[in-house]
Order: structure tokens, then C-alpha cells, then sequence
């Protein structure tokens, strides 16, 4: 979030045909939950332009790009390294860690993958951290790990540059040209 160290997100393992709603969710959750930027792992270009269109329409800043090294990235990452995976640590025993590090200015990398993810990354990792240990979706655990990062403040995040807004409502569905909110 705005004014705080870097948040990314990287989205390992993606599969063109198989992966395309799960890989564009990933960058949703990560662009509306408070990370700066979703870094996808293989040919996830029709992902990213998905993102970066929906960043254009409702407002960023946020960025997404594509790799072909994700070891690379996991590798060069300047700060905490946090491979969020059902077989780690529990969010509720790391979290407060991971929160302070990151208020002393510990860029965070949080790392999902999609198909089984080898062992060089739980090992690369400076957390593995679950947030349950029982079966569920990436997008479910990275929604989960940024709102008890930034502890509910991305909910109130302010949207810069938006072409449209949403309007809260009890029933029904508004969205309105930014300048009519």
C-alpha cells in the first residue's frame, strides 16, 4: 500500500488454458487487497492484460508483469519471502512478525502456486506459512495472509486514476463514472 515498503505477489506455475480464472483471481485479490504489484510466472499474458485492464478501469496504482524466472525473483527478493502453502507455519502464530518486519521497511514477496510446488521453494522460502492446513484455493490463502498483513486498512485503500466506481448498496449493483461518485 501506498506510502508503506513494497507487497508483491507471485503466482508460480501457471498452465495457458487451465490456469487462466485462477491466475487472473490471484492478480485481482493482490491488486484489491493492498499488494503493489502481481509478478506471473509463464505465459499468463492474457492474465495480465485482464488485471491491467480492470487496474485501468478502477484505478491502481498497481502493476503486473510477466516472468519466465520465478526461482529468479524468489532468489533476488530484497526482504521477506513468505510462501503461503497449507503445509506451513499458522498465519496466526507468524503474523505479527511478518507485519513488524514489514513496518520496519521489509519489502514482502508473497509466493502461490497452482500445481504441486517443489521443494526449492519451501526451502527458498523465510516462511512457509499455511493458512489452514486443510485443502483450499491460493486466491483464498492470499486474501486471507493480506488482510491480516495490513489488518482490514485495504479495505479503505484509496483508488487513484479510476475510469469508474463502484457504489456500496444494500441491493443491486452500481457502477458510475469516477467524477459521479
Amino acid at each position: 500500500m501506498e506510502g508503506e515498503p513494497e507487497v508483491a505477489v507471485l503466482r508460480l506455475g501457471h498452465r495457458p488454458g487451465r490456469d487462466e480464472r485462477m491466475t487472473t483471481h490471484v492478480g485481482l485479490t493482490a491488486r484489491a487487497l493492498g499488494a503493489d504489484r502481481a509478478i506471473l510466472a509463464g505465459d499468463a499474458s492474457k492474465s495480465k492484460g485482464t488485471v491491467e485492464d480492470i487496474t485501468d478501469r478502477f484505478g491502481g496504482p498497481f502493476d503486473v508483469e510477466l516472468t519466465d524466472s520465478p526461482k529468479a525473483v524468489i532468489r533476488d527478493w530484497p526482504g521477506q519471502v513468505v510462501h503461503l502453502t497449507m503445509y506451513g507455519e499458522r498465519v496466526q502464530d507468524v503474523e505479527a512478525d511478518v507485519r513488524e518486519r514489514h513496518a520496519d521497511g521489509d519489502p514482502i514477496l508473497a509466493v502461490v502456486g497452482s500445481q504441486k510446488v517443489s521443494f526449492d521453494v519451501y526451502e527458498a522460502a523465510d516462511l512457509n506459512v499455511g493458512v489452514t492446513n486443510q485443502p483450499h484455493s491460493e486466491v483464498a490463502g492470499l486474501a486471507v495472509f493480506l488482510d491480516r498483513l495490513f489488518a482490514g486498512r485495504e479495505l479503505d485503500r484509496e483508488w487513484t486514476d479510476a475510469d469508474q466506481t463502484v457504489v456500496p448498496m444494500e441491493t443491486g449493483k452500481k457502477v458510475v463514472p469516477d467524477d459521479e461518485e
